[in-house]
């Protein structure tokens, strides 16, 4: 099995992706988890905050609970901002992770701002509805120096991003399974 490692700023598209490719990998008969870190904030993850140590631990908990759908043959696609590119490093090292880079501009997520945040990140400091933290804006976001696969949702149609995301994750899959056709011949030699 597969899981992907979105990485991306507030608003580049993570959560829309992962559900519009959810649904046809299960029309296609595949088991798929979304796991969002925003719904995760809620639960698993409500009590760390937004540094950087919170912020790699919230990561960390999350791929935990997506390593233990992999082992139960579900494809996982875990939305998460995931800012840090030595953390998206030691997720990565694991054979079934592809890391996928969503990548936006600042000034169209400012535009586009869905859930209002970069408003609010983007107040004086002296408001008390200023966001601080904000990655992307107050707080760092490294883009990554390697990904399996960057798409551009700023530049193309989410009907695109979305094609071009389910064909990714079906091309790795068939790679993973012909990988454990072999190691399972190589044991059985």
């Amino acid at each position: 099995m597969i899981l992907i490692q979105f990485t991306g700023l507030s608003g580049s598209g993570k959560t829309t992706l992962a559900k519009n490719v959810s649904y046809l990998l299960a029309e296609q008969g595949h088991k798929v988890e979304i796991i969002d870190g925003d719904v995760y904030r809620q639960t698993l993850c409500k009590d760390l905050g937004f540094s950087k140590e919170d912020r790699c631990e919230n990561v960390r908990r999350l791929f935990k609970v997506g390593q233990d759908f992999v082992q139960s043959k579900v494809i996982v696609l875990m939305s998460v901002i995931n800012p840090y590119e030595e953390l998206r490093n030691e997720i990565g090292q694991f054979s079934f992770v592809r890391t996928v880079f969503l990548d936006c501009s600042i000034d169209n997520l400012i535009k586009r701002d869905p859930k209002g945040l970069y408003k609010k990140a983007l107040l004086p400091d002296t408001d008390s509805n200023k966001i601080n933290n904000f990655t992307g804006i107050s707080a760092v976001y490294e883009v990554p120096v390697k990904a399996d696969l960057i798409i551009k949702t700023d530049s193309e149609s989410e009907t695109v991003s979305t094609n071009k995301l389910y064909t990714f994750i079906v091309d790795n899959l068939t790679d993973s399974v012909q990988e454990q056709y072999h190691l399972i011949n190589k044991i059985n030699l």
